[in-house]
């Protein structure tokens, strides 16, 4: 009989049939939906709009403008399963990927949440509830912990602790307090913050992985693998304002986190994540393709357990619109594809195979999470891609690793400098991780930090600054306290600012605030920058590559003032500021106005919105499903859009993208525009873009009638038919980022300048000429013929003078061996190479060296035979030192090489020293 049928010693749960990970997945979603929760669906993987995080790495992210205050949902109580990504930052599990059966780059997390509605009692009955009666665990083997402070400071938590020993069946002895460090968290140094309890299951003796060393008993919170952490209830009931000061919210939340992966492992009474229908299909499809017993599989444990991991992890990562690429997100996809690649051939693969164990996860995941079925195409394509090219270099990569490794170990040191492993990263391909993971199978580590310094210094040189101004705790403070005062006193309706930029330009409303440095103020004056706060407004704030509209706000009586709004802000929900100069007068809180939209420029952004759409449908339609955006600028003049693609889009690709935007247009499509729910709007086809953040309604924008060109989410404004939007032209198409490119473009009155700009051009062109426009392309093409044929004359012209001196130029003896060292008029590099090899003709030993100014610069070819190559002599040392004599430089082959030099004039000398240098250097 099994030892896991005893107290302590037991699988931890009820003897029944285990459940799937979906039917466990929709279990917990279904628990609590019953008790009033509605499901919201992940949020992506890249978060929207919080630049503090390089990916999604808890469910509580995307409900984190809740927790601060700055934001706000249509319900209070919520469930999900958030997909996470730990691979940087403190939360970085990266390192211990593969070599246990429990960390993983990509992982679920389920949760359960309230927002100022129930607390601990609803917390802790239903996460019991669903844990023993539910999913059957056996109460004699769950523990539980409760807050208690160590520095005596803040209040024990007895009021979890009672409500656990009320529970059905618990163990009263099986609760355990514990400190900060394990049961109270914490979102900053400053902000929401509270006491929580942990659920621990004991899974018994087997499972300690400590037995044997001296001195360990296994206990909770002591890492030896029996008592497994199951749940995490937090209780959010502080305002953390300082490193002791601690005020009670007004509102009490509630924010749960249940690791899914160790969930199912334990429900379906497995010792391994890897063995859970989650990943176990995976392991088997790596097996099948390799074609590997079950004892090789358990010999190759490792590289199994990477390579799924990491293809579910890239799968995911491309679904939401991560490709690979060299920094941030980017490098992050890139890396664990080539890391699962290397380790793919640990395993025996020599082929790109990551696509078919991605397919794996598709089928696996797509019921749960839709995106990765309609990404199937790109997901496959973008991973066999990459690992292509990454197995174009990986041979020559490692290879200079090993010598890397092997100089390291020569010097007496322990650790691979960063640069080193830079060099290796941008040269060769080989990401940190894997140097890092085979400096260690070599007994080395790696500067990691310098990497980072050596990266972060190649990002800076390579493109622009793309700051965030952070906002600080006290603007928010101040915010808030503001936004309550104003709704306290009526000024604003109970929801605040009433904000629709869709219902016309203007609104005439009663100025309720007025700010200047964050600070409010009674009265602004001529010159001031101030921040007019209104109950209502038209203007569009910035959101979603949309610019902020600008304006006027001005008095509707007398004393008359006026406002030009240059930005509009909203440092928190509910509260949105018109930011502009005060151009006359002196506005007053109390005062009536009128503020009008710009009508003009908001035109010129909904031609360019408008457009943006277009394009990217054309995009997908000319290069596939996988151009997905990737980040936008919509502006006045112009738009800027950013998409995945893994080259330079060729000149008709551009053409054909043109053209199918400009019959779009010229088709004059209406525009159908709808709030729906989210979840109804992606069903039905509507794309979500990469980095956005959409609540549980959202505005949907359709182009074209009987078959859409165009249907995404978008909270925009638009023009009402494409016709509007007028002329469309690309103006640019580049590179911004390995796999993803930006092409600008100008609509309207943009393209109407531009067409403008580009005829006078032409015009002036043709005048100089002396022809007309239409024949101006044909007389600059037989100018260009001129100036070729001239230019080939010119150079005969020189190679004949270049000739005529070299035979007046004689070798002298040198050590037996003949040398030749002279200067030749205005002759190229190619005249030089032409005429050393009539001296090899003539000479077959020997060594020559030919030099010519041109424009001032020196050019220098030396050349040194096969037989006096093996006699110590070496053309690019050779002409290096030539080279040094003109302030110059260069190197090469031992039998040819070439330099350069700034001081021509110096050449006669630097040649007199040749035979001198043949002299010295031969043996």
């Amino acid at each position: 009989m099994s030892p896991a049928r005893h107290r302590g010693e037991t699988s931890g749960k009820k003897t029944r049939m285990p459940m799937g990970g979906s039917e466990i997945r929709r279990s917990f979603l279904d628990f609590f939906a019953k008790r009033g929760h509605t499901i919201v669906a992940s949020a992506p993987l890249v978060p929207a709009g919080d630049p503090t995080l390089l990916f999604t790495n808890s469910g509580m992210v995307q409900f984190k403008d809740v927790f601060l205050g700055t934001g706000n949902r249509p319900y209070t109580r919520a469930v999900d399963s958030q997909k996470c990504m730990r691979v940087a930052g403190k939360h970085n599990d990266l390192d211990d990927v593969g070599r246990d059966d429990s960390h993983h780059t990509f992982f679920e997390m389920l949760g359960n949440w309230s927002f100022g509605d129930y607390y601990k009692r609803e917390a802790i009955a239903w996460a019991w509830e669903l844990l023993t009666e539910v999913w059957g665990l056996s109460p004699d083997n769950l523990w539980a912990t409760c807050f208690e402070d160590e520095q005596g400071v803040i209040p024990r938590d007895e009021e979890a602790a009672d409500l656990w020993r009320q529970q059905p069946g618990f163990r009263t002895d099986q609760l355990l307090y514990f400190g900060r460090k394990d049961n109270f968290w914490e979102m900053a140094e400053v902000g929401p913050c509270g006491p929580d309890s942990e659920l621990h299951l004991d899974r018994g003796l087997s499972f300690c992985t400590r037995q044997g060393v001296p001195g360990h008993a296994c206990k909770v919170n002591v890492d030896c693998g029996r008592y497994l952490e199951l749940w995490n209830l937090v209780f959010i009931q502080y305002n953390r304002t300082g490193p002791t000061d601690l005020t009670p919210l007004p509102h009490k939340h509630v924010d749960t986190g249940m690791g899914f992966e160790r969930l199912v492992s334990v429900l379906q009474d497995v010792e391994s994540n890897y063995k859970t229908d989650l990943l176990s299909p995976l392991m088997d499809r790596i097996q099948a393709l390799a074609g590997h017993s079950d004892g090789q599989r358990t010999e190759l444990l490792t590289p199994y357990r990477v390579i799924s991991d990491h293809a579910r992890a890239a799968a995911f990562l491309i679904a939401d619109g991560v490709v690979p690429g060299n920094i941030g997100r980017n490098y992050v996809c890139r890396m664990i594809i080539r890391r699962a690649s290397r380790f793919g051939g640990k395993a025996g693969f020599d082929e790109p195979f990551l696509a078919s164990i991605a397919d794996e996860v598709i089928k696996g995941y797509g019921e749960a999470y839709p995106e990765v079925v309609r990404n199937r195409s790109t997901i496959l394509e973008t991973i066999t891609e990459e690992e292509r090219r990454f197995q174009h270099t990986v041979d020559i990569g490692l290879s200079r690793l090993m010598e890397e490794l092997e100089a390291v170990r020569q010097s007496g040191r322990k650790v691979i400098p960063g640069d080193s492993s830079f060099e290796l990263y941008a040269t060769y391909g080989l990401p940190l991780e894997i140097t890092r993971d085979v400096a260690r199978e070599n007994g080395l580590e790696v500067d990691e930090s310098g990497f980072a310094m050596a990266m972060e210094t190649h990002r800076l040189a390579s493109s622009t600054d793309q700051s965030v101004v952070d906002q600080t705790d006290e603007d928010i403070t101040g915010y808030k306290g503001l936004l309550q005062q104003l709704l306290d006193r009526g000024k604003l309706p109970a929801t605040g600012v009433v904000y629709d930029p869709y219902l016309g330009l203007e609104t005439e409303a009663e100025v309720v605030a007025l700010l200047m440095d964050g600070r409010p103020v009674e009265e602004g004056h001529p010159g001031d920058t101030v921040a007019v706060i209104l109950p209502e407004t038209r203007f569009y704030l910035e959101a979603g590559g949309q610019v902020s509209d600008t304006g006027s706000i001005v008095s509707v009586r007398e004393p008359r003032w006026e406002v030009q709004v240059e930005e509009m802000h909203q440092p928190i929900a509910g509260l949105i500021t018109h930011v502009g100069r005060v151009v006359s007068g002196s506005p007053h809180t109390g005062h009536r106005a009128i503020a009008a939209v710009d009508a003009a420029r908001r035109m010129d952004i909904m031609r360019n919105h408008t457009a943006t759409h277009l394009l990217h449908a054309s995009l997908q339609r000319v290069l596939g499903t996988h151009a997905r955006q990737a980040g936008s600028r919509v502006a006045p003049d112009r738009l800027r859009f950013d998409f995945n693609h893994p080259r330079a889009v060729t000149t008709a690709e551009l053409r054909r993208v043109e053209d199918l935007v400009n019959e779009a247009i010229l088709n004059n499509f209406e525009l159908d525009i709808r709030n729906k729910p989210r979840e109804e709007a992606i069903a039905d086809g509507a794309m979500a873009l990469f980095g956005e953040n959409y609540g549980e309604t959202v505005r949907t924008i359709s182009i074209g009638e009987q078959e859409r060109f165009s249907y995404e989410l978008c909270g925009g404004t638009h023009v009402d038919e494409t016709g509007i939007i007028g002329p469309f032209i690309i103006v640019s198409e580049a590179s911004v980022a390995a796999g993803i490119r930006r092409i600008e473009a100008v609509t309207g009155r943009g393209a109407l300048a531009l067409i403008r700009a580009k005829l006078a051009a032409l015009d002036r062109i043709a005048v100089t000429l002396g022809t007309s426009p239409d024949e101006a392309a044909a007389r600059v093409g037989a100018l260009l013929d001129e100036a070729r044929l001239l230019e080939r004359q010119v150079s005969q012209a020189r190679d004949r003078v270049a000739e005529a001196s070299y035979t007046n130029l004689s070798p002298q003896m040198v050590g037996g061996v003949p040398v030749l060292a002279g200067q030749l008029p205005e002759a190229d590099a190619d005249a030089l190479r032409r005429l050393i090899d009539r001296f090899r003709q003539t000479y077959p030993s020997g060594v020559v060296v030919l030099a010519s100014a041109i424009d001032g610069r020196a050019i220098i070819v030396a050349a040194v035979s096969d037989d006096l190559v093996a006699r110590g002599l070496h053309a690019g040392e050779l002409v290096k030192s030539v080279a040094a004599e003109v302030g110059g430089s260069g190197g090469g082959k031992p039998t040819l090489a070439q330099a350069g030099g700034k001081d021509a004039s110096r050449l006669p000398q630097a040649l007199s020293r040749v035979p001198e240098w043949v002299s010295s250097h031969l043996a």
